[in-house]
């Protein structure tokens, strides 16, 4: 099957726009699991929903898998484009959960992301529920000027006999 020259001219618009993306941001956030399209887009990669884990740094055992939207378009190559505020999250032990370190602050960022190029930032909070043993994670977005309500939390139930260490 030959390749048109619009799917040449997208393919190295994705490249380029790649580049540029890894250059600006400093490195990537979650480990992607996958994506899907939303909207085809004729010049720059499509608009999508894609799914990232994260393992929590402090708490060994622990995953957190982010799905959110990233947005095309030329923008979007380029990395300029500025993401919806809309993300979901689920965490879930994903092997013996180990406490490593140091005490846990009773709420704490875990991570955070740009999701565009100066004024929003997605994050990940942690919040210690020592009453039920629970590590409670909630993701939102904010910006400079105006942050969003729009979130998701998720819980994570830490077995019995397992003491959460909190400062």
């Amino acid at each position: 099957m030959t390749r048109t020259s619009a799917q040449r001219f997208k393919s190295a618009l994705l490249a380029v726009g790649s580049v540029l993306l890894l250059s600006a941001c400093g490195g990537a956030g979650g480990e992607e699991i996958g994506a899907v399209d939303t909207v085809f887009k004729f010049i720059g990669p499509d608009h999508k929903i894609v799914v990232e884990a994260y393992d929590d740094p402090k708490v060994s055992g622990i995953t957190c898998y982010v799905s959110r939207a990233k947005t095309g378009g030329i923008k979007g190559a380029f990395g300029v484009a500025e993401d919806k505020a809309e993300a979901s999250i689920a965490c879930r032990q994903t092997g013996l959960i180990i406490f490593n370190g140091k005490p846990l602050e009773k709420q704490e960022e875990m991570f955070s992301e740009r999701i565009s190029l100066v004024f929003k930032k997605l994050r990940v909070v942690r919040m210690v529920d020592t009453k039920r043993n629970t590590l409670v994670y909630l993701t939102y977005s904010d910006r400079v000027i105006e942050g969003s309500p729009q979130n998701s939390v998720t819980a994570v139930p830490v077995p019995a006999g397992t003491v959460i260490p909190v400062k």
